[in-house]
Formats: C-alpha cells, structure tokens, sequence
C-alpha cells in the first residue's frame, strides 16, 4: 500500500469496432466480465478511495446489476465522444483530496497486483508511470500511401499499456490544459485528443517513466485476444 489515497478512472465507453461492434467490457472472459478483471487489482486495495467507470451512455442509463452492486467505492458515469472525453469525466468525478490517479483501460483484464504497485509506487515519489514493455519488433513510419519514411531505433522504443498513474495535481492539470486551460469546466469538450495519458502529461511539461509489466498486459481489441487472454488465466492458476 502507498499511504496515499489513490482514484482511478476506468474509461469503459469504447464502441468495439475492431471486436465487430462489441461492447469489449462485457465480453465474458473465463465466466465473467472483462471489466470485472480489470477492476478487481484495484478493488482488493484499501489504499483505492474512489473508482470512476466512463461508460458508454446507453450502458450508463442501465447499468448490468453486478456492477451497480459491485463496491461503494465504484461510480458509474456516461463517458465521452473519445478515450480523452471519457479520461477526463471520470478524473474530474473523483474526489478532490485524492493523492494519486491511476487511470486503466477497461479492456485489460491482465494487470497483475505487482505492476500496479510498481506504478503507484513510482508517482508516489512525483513524477508519472506508465506501465508497459520494450518493443520486440522493428517499428516502420509510413506516410497516407503506405510508404516508410523512417525506422525508428528499437532500442529506444517502448509499448505503451495501462495503467498510467500521475500524482493527482499533475494528471488533472494536464486534463485542464487539454481542455483548452485550467478555467474548463469538468465536462467541457477536450480539445487535445491523444490515445493515452501520459502523452498529454508530457506535453504539459510532466515527467513519466516506464514500468515493465512483462509484455502480458494484453487489452482486448481483436477476438483472437479472449482466447488468449484466456490461456493467459489458465496458466495464472496453475501457477498458482
């Protein structure tokens, strides 16, 4: 535990469309919900005050049962038009006197307890964290027609994952600055739209390091990753 009081924002109102339309967070995994997976490293904290879940707004008008009933400490939201709308509702529910603020995809139901720590125990100390793992595979940058214009040395390269974990003051003024400055109100339109956090932290002048979370911290996008994401339980339990 951190010492700390910890929020997460869980945003969770994808559309699914590289799943065929799917609503990813509902899809069972191993008997039960994706989402659930990917809440439960953070429910079994004591150290985790509030966790905000950005749904998609149909989702959001009749939440399923077990999740309405699931903990006090999770609340439930319509989520926005993108990830960063959606970021930034659930960051702006939580609560003001909250030290850190994980944010997690609810698409991935792998994170394992350690790496959570790992993270929370890096902002804890000022500065951001972002889970994920070096790049295996040579990394081409092409133009609109499909052309490479440039290969971009591996070695310096990092998959990006989540959670990204930032002290609170840090993730909620660059939240702020996203929003076109600090006077925006909570549920203003993001203006900066970018496909993780800590890429709008780093533009905002905030330092974020990686932590290795083993290259397993699969997000369910395709429908080949329940099946291996799958495998991956199996072979948890029989660690176990």
């Amino acid at each position: 535990m951190t010492g700390l009081r910890v929020g997460v924002a869980l945003p969770a109102a994808g559309t699914g469309q590289r799943m065929g339309g799917v609503h990813k967070p509902f899809l069972d995994l191993d008997g039960e919900p994706v989402l659930l997976h990917a809440l439960r490293p953070f429910l079994a904290r004591g150290d985790v005050m509030a966790i905000a879940v950005a749904l998609c707004p149909a989702v959001a008008a009749d939440p399923p049962g077990w999740l309405r009933e699931l903990d006090d400490r999770v609340r439930l939201l319509a989520g926005g038009a993108s990830r960063t709308e959606s970021v930034a509702l659930a960051v702006a529910s939580l609560p003001d006197d909250v030290d850190i603020i994980a944010v997690h995809d609810a698409a991935r139901p792998l994170l394992r307890a350690s790496v959570l720590e790992a993270c929370l125990a890096v902002a804890a100390t000022g500065v951001g964290a972002v889970a994920g793992c070096p790049a295996i595979d040579t990394v081409k940058e092409v133009d609109g027609q499909g052309r490479i214009v440039g290969t971009p040395d591996r070695a310096r390269l990092w998959y990006a994952h989540t959670p990204q974990v930032f002290p609170a003051a840090m993730i909620r003024a660059a939240y702020g600055a996203a929003r076109g400055g600090a006077g925006g109100s909570a549920g203003a339109g993001v203006a900066a739209v970018s496909t993780d956090d800590a890429a709008l932290v780093e533009r905002a002048g905030g330092t974020v390091q990686v932590v290795d979370d083993g290259g397993w911290n699969l997000k369910v996008t395709r429908p080949g990753d329940v099946a291996v994401a799958e495998a991956f339980l199996r072979g948890q339990r029989e660690v176990e």
